[in-house]
């Protein structure tokens, strides 16, 4: 099968007018194909062979095969980001799925947060048994009815009423002996 060769490309193979060319289309000497091109056997049969041929036409002819191999090069590409576009489609898909997640564990640990927590119920005196925690309560309750009984002073007390007030445990250990710089490092330890 001959080469199929456009109008301009029949023109510049022969050195000829473009209008030229479409003068002896519409006389009926020279006939297209159903893709508007022209048959090289077509034209040889209307113009004779080109002076140039086998230079023009083996230039049209690698000049076709490397349109064609631009052709498939461009199509691999499309394909290769085809491709990559769908990766990248299904990456945001599954960050997007994580981001969800992540947010309805945010959501969750909130809600954990924010929920009422059950009130704690504090023992006043952890180490003591029940029956002593009575005791006790018993022994402070007229300690605190004294406190309460007494009259309120304008905020000026003596030591005399706070030892009044405030009860000293009797377990109280004496304070220490002040001992001078020079004794801490001559007489240690007593």
């Amino acid at each position: 099968m001959m080469k199929a060769l456009s109008v301009i490309e029949l023109a510049d193979l022969y050195g000829m007018n473009r209008q030229s060319i479409y003068k002896r289309i519409n006389k009926g000497d020279l006939s297209k194909n159903s893709d508007g091109k022209i048959d090289l056997s077509e034209a040889i049969r209307v113009f004779g062979e080109p002076s140039n041929k086998n230079k023009n036409v083996t230039t049209l002819q690698s000049t076709t095969v490397q349109k064609e191999t631009e052709v498939d090069m461009l199509k691999q590409q499309v394909e290769m980001l085809k491709k990559q576009l769908d990766l990248a489609h299904e990456r945001e898909v599954f960050q997007r799925e994580q981001l969800a997640a992540k947010d309805n564990q945010i959501d969750a640990i909130q809600r954990l947060l924010e929920a009422p927590k059950p009130p704690k119920i504090e023992d006043p005196i952890p180490s003591a048994a029940p029956q002593e925690t009575v005791e006790l309560a018993k022994e402070e309750a007229p300690v605190q009815a004294e406190i309460q009984a007494q009259p309120k002073h304008d905020g000026l007390t003596t030591d005399q009423e706070i030892k009044k007030r405030i009860p000293v445990p009797e377990h109280v250990e004496p304070e220490p002996k002040k001992r001078g710089f020079l004794s801490r490092f001559f007489l240690p330890y007593g």
